[in-house]
């Protein structure tokens, strides 16, 4: 059939009549350019693909009607049985007639999961249920289809390779092998391992392999700083911070041995001299790090060298109560900040907690009755004024990490992940506080230096979960810098007095 006939020249570009915007019947916004078959309103992309719990039925299902605060399904935005057709699988209302996602889901999964016999192998059946009853199966198959993890899954279930953490440690590391190895843990297919324990390990061998002084570093990182590690964390993981400082410390001491070697000179015929050369050269790193090397090379007989270790002589940062409290106010009162961000904040600020902590906070911390509720930092648990009260609340009811495989809302974390059954980093807590103007450590040495001058060492320590003699060392701190804080605080520029109520309490 002939199309129609344009008056412009030969190779003349045509304008093309622009798409028509109209208003999204969900989300108020004008960029909606299709109508709806369900509600026969205007929707945008955006609505589309959106998921939510549906206010009619309570389900995690694609949004086809209502508003963003309250969204409704297909089935609940036309429950007459005459405009929907039956999913063949499962009858699930649905336009058309072919498989709905989840039984398209279910299908993949068999073929991935199943032995020579056709049916899914009974150890991953818990992972076969967890994976097909996702509140979104789209998402999932799209995983399933996109991912790497599919072609491993697929070798698990043929019995090709073994379920076992040593079989996925075979494969060259990346997000999707980890991910997939956090819902096999989360879905009880693998036991639980120290994931930051095991990476350091591997660090660690691979560092000092080959090295002149491999056996000196070899009995220094593998029996002196991960076994302290494994006693200090007593039977919990270690932190990204712990496997973090251990490399800083390996590190060190491979580059102090490697100058040594430079000039010729080892551990045993070293002088004092040639380590205060060391410690004096301005292309020298680690040399505060190195201190816990050199001691402990002394301490087993290697060595006649000392390197003393700097004594902590309180905060080195300007102390600044009155930005503490401008922010803490900010944080309790401000409601279109995040709650999860608001309460790590206040943790910080309120009661000096470090971001490690915070992030490794589960529900068992807390303790919910009809009066109060109380937070578990130290062997006191502590009771939460509001209204950080009523946010810890509202973080616990809607509390969602970015695990949107594998994880099916019964994480025991306060601040869940971007991996199923695994918490927030502590590196991603600073981040989003520094995004709202908040300095993790800053904030926290402010903190620790006013309550100290508060309240008892050992109280401090009972209801912060410091070492008593962290406490005590913040005590002689703040009781020794008031002077220094005076002194800096009478610089200050003076700021303008204001009648905001806000300001007049916390």
């Amino acid at each position: 059939m002939a199309g129609p006939v344009s008056d412009a020249a030969p190779g003349t570009v045509v304008a093309q009549p622009a798409a028509t915007m109209m208003t999204c019947s969900i989300c108020g916004r004008s960029a909606a350019r299709k109508i709806s078959k369900t509600t026969g309103q205007p929707w945008c992309t955006a609505c589309r693909q959106r998921w939510a719990r549906c206010v009619g039925c309570g389900d995690v299902k694609p949004i086809r009607g209502g508003t963003l605060t309250a969204p409704l399904c297909g089935t609940c935005t036309r429950p007459d049985p005459s405009f929907w057709q039956s999913c063949p699988g499962c009858g699930q209302h649905q336009f058309g007639t072919q498989p709905c996602p989840r039984c398209v889901l279910r299908v993949r999964l068999r073929e991935l999961l199943s032995g020579a016999s056709g049916e899914v192998r009974v150890e991953f059946q818990g992972l076969y249920e967890n994976l097909a009853n996702s509140q979104r199966p789209n998402t999932m198959a799209s995983w399933l289809n996109k991912s790497k993890a599919s072609v491993v899954l697929a070798e698990l279930g043929a019995g090709q390779r073994a379920l076992t953490h040593a079989g996925l440690d075979e494969l060259p590391v990346s997000k999707p092998v980890e991910h997939l190895r956090a819902i096999l843990v989360a879905t009880n297919t693998l036991p639980a391992r120290d994931e930051h324990l095991v990476r350091v390990e591997r660090w660690v061998t691979a560092t000092i392999t080959g090295h002149p002084q491999a056996q000196v570093l070899h009995r220094y990182a593998i029996w002196h700083l991960l076994r302290r590690l494994r006693s200090r964390n007593n039977n919990r993981p270690a932190t990204h911070g712990q496997a973090t400082a251990v490399q800083q410390q390996v590190r060190a001491a491979i580059t102090l041995l490697d100058w040594l070697a430079a000039h010729h000179l080892t551990l045993r015929s070293a002088r004092q001299g040639d380590l205060d050369n060391w410690l004096t050269d301005d292309q020298a790193t680690g040399r505060r790090t190195a201190g816990n090397f050199m001691r402990w090379a002394k301490h087993h007989k290697l060595t006649e060298l000392d390197l003393a270790a700097v004594k902590w002589d309180g905060p080195s940062g300007i102390i600044d109560t009155e930005a503490r409290w401008e922010q803490a106010r900010r944080l309790l009162h401000d409601d279109t900040l995040k709650p999860e961000d608001r309460v790590a904040g206040l943790l910080v600020l309120l009661y000096a907690q470090r971001a490690a902590t915070i992030s490794r906070l589960t529900l068992k911390h807390i303790q919910v009755s009809d009066q109060q509720v109380r937070i578990r930092l130290g062997s006191e648990p502590i009771v939460l004024p509001e209204p950080l009260a009523a946010l810890v609340h509202i973080l616990i009811a809607d509390r969602s990490g970015l695990a949107a495989l594998g994880d099916k809302g019964t994480s025991p974390w306060l601040f869940p992940g971007g991996q199923p059954g695994r918490p927030i980093s502590a590196e991603r807590i600073a981040e989003r506080l520094r995004h709202l103007g908040l300095r993790s450590g800053q904030a926290r040495s402010t903190a620790l230096f006013q309550l100290a001058t508060e309240l008892p060492a050992a109280l401090l320590a009972r209801m912060l979960g410091i070492h008593i003699n962290v406490a005590v060392a913040w005590q002689h701190a703040c009781a020794g810098d008031w002077a220094n804080y005076a002194a800096d605080y009478s610089r200050r520029p003076k700021k303008p007095p204001t009648n905001d109520p806000a300001h007049n309490s916390p």
